[in-house]
């Protein structure tokens, strides 16, 4: 048995996503036992890239259609058309587990990072796109306000642009008041299924970076295991604070960002390539959730000033977590990504 589906097997409150819009890889993702999926802009551009044949004639059509629309608007058409074409395959399990697993996940526009309101317009008019739809914004002070108003809409949530415990925990924070003023209201919670997301992969790399600015010496392998330890620690807080929000890890650099949340209830977005390595890999399938982290790598990691901000419940402030290094470096790319899009788009506009 693949090791992915071996994992959803043993441990189905384990989910597995695939971290990308295609259809081809969404597929192989389902058969081995994938709920979910997810999209954003950078996504989207590089499944273009790669599968540009099959788009091609669709991205005209689009373009012949709408003779006065801007290329941001048919980038956004593009997105929505790759992300329900996507959404078709994990429509059934949608519908078996009554909304809670089968959603894949439209990002609002990266460059709406500042401000709630522009971020929760984007958040309705996207979630409409399809009813299996799941919806990601940065969390930013601004995203963190409209992802109280999202749920209080009634849209599951899933927060990107995520690095921290403290971000995670205003997360799960942002969604309880949502919850609660639906519940208030007489209003259903029972197919809604927030999410935030921890990059661990991008923590380990933004680590990686700062010590070699700052010329701090210490053992490659340690650092590996450093968006391990932030995710553990917002797992831990997690079910002792009984947050109805459900952790995702992304963003994979090794084998430590799958087997080490095994047996959790935990969503594990992994790219098709890192799933072709996971599947012919030997590591055994076992509950890892609760190992602890080798406590001589903690210490050492805990003598960096931006682990600890990424890893201590208070070591951001909500004003502070858009200025945090990690969130600069993702943010930048997701809007070069952004870019890079309406680029390939003007190819077929300007002509």
């Amino acid at each position: 048995m693949n090791k992915l589906l071996e994992t959803t097997k043993n441990y189905p409150m384990t989910e597995i996503w695939n971290d990308s819009c295609s259809v081809q890889e969404l597929k192989y993702c389902i058969e081995n036992g994938g709920v979910g999926a997810t999209t954003n802009p950078v996504i989207v551009l590089n499944v273009l890239k790669k599968e540009l044949p099959l788009w091609e004639e669709q991205l005209k059509g689009i373009i012949k259609d709408k003779p006065h629309a801007t290329e941001d608007e048919i980038a956004w058409d593009m997105i929505k058309l790759l992300g329900k074409t996507a959404s078709k395959e994990l429509l059934p399990i949608f519908n078996q587990t009554n909304g809670k697993q089968g959603r894949i996940s439209f990002q609002t526009n990266a460059k709406f990072y500042r401000n709630k309101d522009l971020l929760l317009s984007h958040a309705i008019e996207l979630a409409s796109t399809v009813e299996n739809s799941q919806i990601k914004a940065p969390t930013s002070k601004a995203g963190v306000e409209a992802f109280e108003e999202m749920t209080y809409q009634g849209i599951s949530i899933n927060a990107t642009v995520s690095f921290t415990v403290a971000q995670a925990i205003a997360v799960a924070e942002a969604v309880e008041r949502g919850l609660a003023r639906r519940i208030k209201e007489g209003l259903s919670i029972d197919t809604m299924n927030p999410v935030c997301t921890i990059m661990a992969g991008r923590v380990d790399d933004y680590l990686k970076k700062d010590c070699k600015e700052k010329g701090i010496l210490i053992e490659p392998e340690i650092l590996e295991w450093a968006g391990v330890a932030v995710v553990k620690n917002a797992y831990r807080i997690y079910q002792e604070k009984g947050y109805r929000t459900t952790l995702l890890v992304a963003a994979y650099r090794n084998p430590y960002h799958w087997n080490q949340f095994i047996g959790g209830k935990i969503v594990l977005t992994i790219p098709y390539d890192w799933q072709l390595k996971y599947n012919s890999s030997c590591y055994e399938i076992t509950s890892t959730i609760d190992s602890p982290i080798n406590a001589v790598y903690l210490q050492q990691l805990k003598q960096l000033e931006e682990f600890n901000r990424a890893y201590l419940p208070n070591g951001l402030t909500l004003d502070e977590f858009e200025h945090y290094g990690a969130f600069l470096d993702t943010m930048n790319q997701f809007l070069n990504g952004y870019d890079e899009l309406c680029k390939l788009i003007r190819k077929y506009m300007v002509i």
